[in-house]
């Protein structure tokens, strides 16, 4: 391990340590009480308690709690406490629009972030905007960005300077998706994994079809961002995937068009209300999505969201721990999260969609012992809904108090 990586790691250890330790002054000490609890493990509390302290759940029960005096007590009678959302590749770095787009992200429920790209430079001050309390946010993971166009070592050197800043994860790496990434691709690819391993970073590959998801899946890549929207995955690939452990970040409506759905303001796209189908880019779908399959004639088919949704199922039952959470897209978040989940609730029960957007999305973004499920010990990222999440999707998009480390960071009671 080279010198500059152990100096920039002991620093972001620093950063990280200062953040806690800011975090938890600044979180209370609470007891929700007369909650419903999805715990994320599959288990449902039909009214329990949640006792908060120092930032972490320290007891999730059925009923009233026995040590919840002294706290401060957030009566949540006819509400549902379920895990802070996961997103686990979104497109999002500092700028003019931060403050506006980190507090849409709080309010639709999202409490953690793992940015989809660099550059690593803007994702950091991103983060540490939130971190230091300047700005309202999710926690954000960081990455950056490694060039496949480059040589081997080009690649590796890439790696280590992102290590050595304390970044942990690569943005998406983007293979050829057909008819197959070509040998160079894979030789930057596998440097790339190599690299990674000794430093303990996280490689996460775009791949839009099976045959890139299985050659780098041969090349070590235990992270992929996208389900497959270019072919069908064959039940023999998904087991080979499950096999693995491998997860694939899903993104289930890439393709799906948004219809008669209107982005609430202040929002960078407002949706026609003229019950045409859209794309996430406000433009008529399909013709205008860059990269669309299509036909012998050229034109584009629209069979995007067909791939996604049925890989997403296959890839699922090939194993149910290989399939999280993301979105990639960057308008209204309340819209985002009601498109995709409106795609999965085509293939997934609502216990399912529990499962894929609470452990399995920690699991993809390297905190599965930390956030994802409601339970003892862990941070205390809990979102509070107005009704029951069992019931459908539409209950999901009901947050009205979101709790941070502790902190609560947004509460629209």
């Amino acid at each position: 391990m080279n010198s500059n990586y152990k100096i920039g790691a002991f620093i972001n250890m620093l950063g990280v340590m200062f953040t806690l330790s800011a975090t938890s002054a600044l979180a209370q000490d609470i007891a929700i009480t007369n909650t419903r609890i999805i715990v994320g493990s599959g288990q449902v509390i039909e009214n329990g308690t949640i006792i908060v302290r120092g930032g972490k759940i320290d007891s999730v029960v059925a009923g009233s709690a026995n040590n919840s005096e002294g706290l401060t007590v957030i009566d949540a009678t006819g509400m549902t406490a379920m895990p802070g959302f996961i997103d686990g590749h979104k497109h999002i770095n500092t700028g003019p629009d931060e403050k506006g787009q980190m507090q849409s992200l709080l309010e639709a429920g999202y409490t953690t972030i793992l940015s989809g790209g660099g550059p690593g430079d803007g994702n950091i001050t991103l983060r540490d905007h939130i971190n230091s309390g300047l700005i309202n946010g999710p926690r954000v993971i960081p990455s950056e960005r490694v060039n496949l166009r480059s040589t081997p070592e080009e690649a590796r050197a890439a790696v280590r300077a992102m290590a050595a800043k304390g970044i942990m994860h690569t943005g998406e790496i983007a293979l050829t998706p057909e008819p197959a990434p070509p040998q160079a691709e894979m030789e930057v690819i596998k440097a790339v994994v190599d690299e990674a391993a000794k430093l303990g970073v996280q490689v996460n590959v775009h791949s839009v079809s099976t045959s890139a998801t299985i050659a780098a899946l041969d090349a070590g890549v235990r992270r992929f961002v996208h389900i497959p929207n270019k072919d069908w995955t064959g039940i023999d690939d998904a087991a080979k995937i499950a096999a693995a452990g491998a997860i694939v970040a899903g993104m289930t409506s890439f393709g799906a068009p948004i219809i008669d759905r209107e982005s609430p303001a202040p929002a960078p796209v407002q949706f026609p209300q003229d019950n045409s189908p859209r794309f996430r880019d406000g433009k008529p779908w399909p013709e205008a999505i860059a990269g669309a399959n299509r036909d012998p004639k050229g034109r584009a088919i629209g069979n995007e969201a067909g791939y996604t949704i049925v890989n997403a199922r296959r890839i699922w039952e090939a194993g149910n721990n290989t399939l999280s959470y993301s979105t990639d897209q960057n308008y209204a978040d309340i819209v985002v999260l009601e498109h995709e989940l409106k795609s999965l609730s085509v293939m997934f029960s609502q216990a399912d969609i529990f499962k894929i957007m609470g452990p399995n999305s920690a699991a993809y973004v390297g905190m599965g012992s930390q956030i994802g499920t409601l339970e003892a010990g862990k941070l205390a990222d809990i979102i509070l809904l107005a009704g029951d999440p069992r019931v459908n999707i539409y209950e999901m998009l009901k947050t009205k108090v979101v709790l941070k480390e502790g902190k609560v960071v947004v509460d629209k009671r």
